[in-house]
């Protein structure tokens, strides 16, 4: 005889759920899935990431709380194959098995490689990598900004083959150079740098270093997300990447302006070597006074040799002393025959001249002169003359009688001119003063004290604004009424805003004319 079906157990929907729940956890306590991730949206406001893997055939849910993700060696990918290890489990609320990841690598270093190379393809067609956006390292930088974790090797490292170099300032930003978080500190590290301001409190740094020691792919792939490369090839201070071992190769190389072999190689090419460039400054030093001192000893022998070939001072004087010693010997005798020469033609000259001859010279000379003297005398009275009778001309035409008659016909213009202005003048000021009396009129028409005298009232604030709606007025406040013949104060109560009831139809009265109010404005 068969059970009937209603002495079967009854179980409530959390008890089963709940039995499912232990069972798939008993069966599948720690599990490695393979699959494609498929609708993955990055980290959810609780710091929890929800996806599914997937094959060809199946689907399966899964979870990684927030402690497993940061842990995680790089960032999940839409369309990404991996390798997930943790626990199945069912979560009751929907009736479905996830598996909760407490670990995840990509399926193989060819998967990262693929995504690497695809994801380099297209920032490099974007020009990030081309040679003509590298910069040039300056040759003595005073600050080097160092962006890397403050607790590994690498950062003792730098410092200590700065300071055997060459000695400089040196500014730290630690950032986490590995884990999820690694990319978005190394990237805000780099903008950090560039925002300095110049002379500030925190200086800004000459040159970058963005190093890291060696890992796997998945230790440094960190470095290879675009957060990170768009950063360095936004950098406006030369950056110079020191990520990995000489074998390793991030996308980071390919954006910065000189890539590093490790980090001690990355300061040995930020600074040159102090005791090397002394060296050199000493050997250019004694090479210059040595090529002085030989330059000064060519050319003093130079002027002994072109010294030897210029004759005495004696040699070269001699000539003009004995032409000067000539000379003044000829002087005495020239001058005594120059002075016997002169006196003789004194003596003869004057034997021709005699008083008579003088006198008689002076007198023609006297005679000429006055008769020049008659002639101008002659000639200033004709002129004199002329000038006379051409005066008496005019005068005779200036008669008493015409002047007085142009004078009174003048005086009559202006006159006339002087009534003619006058009345336009009255005319204007009438014109001017019909209009300003009319403009008048038309203010006081529309002035807003007409309406007062209607029996309104305009309702003013304590700062004398005045007040359009009810809303505007709170209880206590101060408010000026102002009716037509003056200001009244008031205190406002409690504002009370009520809907108007509607009140019964009346029987509409014989319409009687109203009489008129005029206009408001």
């Amino acid at each position: 005889m068969t059970d009937s079906p209603s002495n079967v157990g009854e179980f409530t929907v959390s008890q089963i759920s709940f039995a499912v729940k232990r069972t798939v956890e008993d069966a599948f306590g720690y599990v490695r899935v393979r699959g494609e991730i498929s609708g993955f949206r990055g980290r959810h406001s609780s710091g929890h990431a929800y996806f599914a893997l997937k094959d060809e055939k199946a689907r399966i849910e899964a979870v990684i709380w927030r402690g497993a993700f940061s842990k995680l060696g790089f960032m999940p990918e839409e369309g990404l194959e991996v390798i997930a290890s943790g626990k199945l489990t069912t979560y009751p609320g929907s009736s479905k098995y996830q598996i909760v990841i407490d670990r995840l690598e990509p399926a193989g270093v060819g998967a990262l490689m693929a995504l690497l190379e695809e994801r380099r393809k297209k920032l490099a067609a974007e020009g990030l990598f081309d040679a003509e956006r590298k910069k040039r390292l300056p040759y003595l930088p005073k600050v080097i900004g160092v962006v890397t974790s403050p607790t590994g090797a690498v950062i003792r490292d730098i410092l200590h083959r700065l300071d055997d170099r060459f000695p400089v300032r040196v500014v730290v930003w630690p950032v986490r150079v590995q884990g999820e978080t690694s990319a978005a500190e190394v990237a805000a590290a780099i903008r950090g740098f560039n925002a300095l301001t110049p002379g500030g409190k925190v200086p800004r740094p000459d040159i970058l270093i963005v190093a890291r020691g060696g890992g796997s792919l998945e230790d440094l792939w960190g470095f290879n997300e675009e957060v990170v490369v768009r950063a360095a090839s936004e950098s406006q201070i030369p950056l110079i990447s020191a990520v990995g071992h000489e074998t390793d190769t991030t996308l980071i190389d390919h954006v910065a302006d000189l890539r590093a072999p490790t980090p001690t190689g990355a300061a040995e090419m930020a600074v040159p070597v102090r005791s090397e460039l002394i060296a050199a400054i000493d050997d250019l030093a004694r090479r210059h006074f040595a090529g002085l001192l030989r330059y000064l000893d060519g050319r003093r022998r130079e002027l002994r040799a072109l010294a030897r070939v210029l004759p005495k001072p004696e040699d070269l004087v001699a000539v003009p002393r004995q032409r000067f010693d000539v000379a003044a010997g000829r002087l005495g005798r020239a001058l005594g025959a120059n002075t016997h020469a002169h006196a003789t033609r004194y003596a003869r000259v004057s034997s021709r001249v005699s008083f008579g001859l003088v006198q008689r010279a002076l007198e023609t000379r006297r005679r000429d002169l006055d008769r020049a003297g008659e002639r101008r005398r002659h000639a200033l009275t004709l002129a004199l003359n002329r000038h006379r009778a051409r005066f008496d001309a005019r005068a005779g035409r200036l008669r008493p009688g015409l002047v007085a008659a142009r004078a009174a016909d003048a005086r009559k213009a202006l006159n006339s001119a002087e009534r003619q202005f006058g009345a336009a003048l009255l005319l204007r000021l009438e014109r001017g003063r019909a209009r300003f009396a009319a403009t008048a009129k038309l203010m006081e028409s529309l002035s807003y004290k007409r309406v007062l005298a209607r029996g309104f009232a305009v309702l003013r604030d304590a700062d004398n604004v005045p007040v359009s709606s009810a809303a505007a007025i709170s209880g206590g406040d101060v408010l000026d009424i102002e009716l037509a013949d003056g200001h009244v104060a008031a205190i406002a109560g409690e504002a009370k805003t009520t809907t108007p009831k509607k009140k019964p139809a009346k029987a509409k009265p014989e319409k009687t004319k109203k009489p008129d109010q005029g206009q408001l404005f």
